[in-house]
């Protein structure tokens, strides 16, 4: 394979990344050449090396380089509150709040009849589990408001039915947003759930 054909490979290679399109790849492989020892090097050996040592939570499936994550691991966190989330990625959406001080349960998809996509398939029975044995007071669904977002939620709140308090983000109008620009489902998740002022 020649340099060029390999420069290539890396730029197709980079082009399936989530957000990169062949021109995204295309500059940032420029880059990272042109800034070969500041980035492309260091880049190359931090790839590496997450890649011998990521794997994913034996306990609530977040991605870490141990059998148990920090969060998992972490008395403090300990304080009966799990925090449901559809895939890493949202999980790490709310610890970047900073808001959250509890564990978090990745279930690593939705339900979806249309994928074959059952709750063995997902890590519900892992979280009922959870809830039993570690002494879980609350449950927040922070599933995202799609149809097969809003059915897992349901799914699981049948489940976990009188053995602990379920609860779910609140859905409507974002800071900043304006009325014109919303979506009607949004704007009816917000009128539904407007509070006293």
């Amino acid at each position: 394979m020649s340099a060029t054909r390999e420069i290539e490979a890396l730029i197709d290679m980079m082009a399936r990344l989530p957000g990169l399109g062949p021109r995204s790849a295309r500059r940032a492989v420029l880059h990272m050449i042109r800034k070969r020892s500041v980035l492309m090097t260091p880049l190359a050996d931090l790839m590496q090396k997450v890649a011998a040592s990521a794997r994913e939570c034996l306990n609530c499936g977040n991605i870490g380089t141990g059998d148990i994550c920090d969060i998992c691991a972490s008395d403090n966190r300990a304080n009966g509150m799990i925090c449901v989330v559809e895939d890493v990625a949202d999980l790490w959406a709310l610890e970047r709040s900073g808001v959250f001080k509890g564990r978090y349960h990745v279930l690593g998809g939705t339900l979806s009849a249309l994928d074959q996509v059952g709750p063995e398939q997902l890590r519900i029975p892992r979280l009922i589990d959870r809830v039993d044995s570690e002494a879980v007071t609350e449950v927040i669904l922070a599933l995202n408001a799609t149809v097969d977002g809003q059915t897992t939620a349901h799914y699981i709140a049948e489940q976990l039915e009188d053995r602990v308090t379920l609860t779910s983000l609140a859905q409507g109008v974002p800071i900043g947003g304006e009325l014109d620009y919303l979506d009607d489902g949004t704007i009816t998740a917000a009128l539904n759930a407007r509070r006293r002022v």
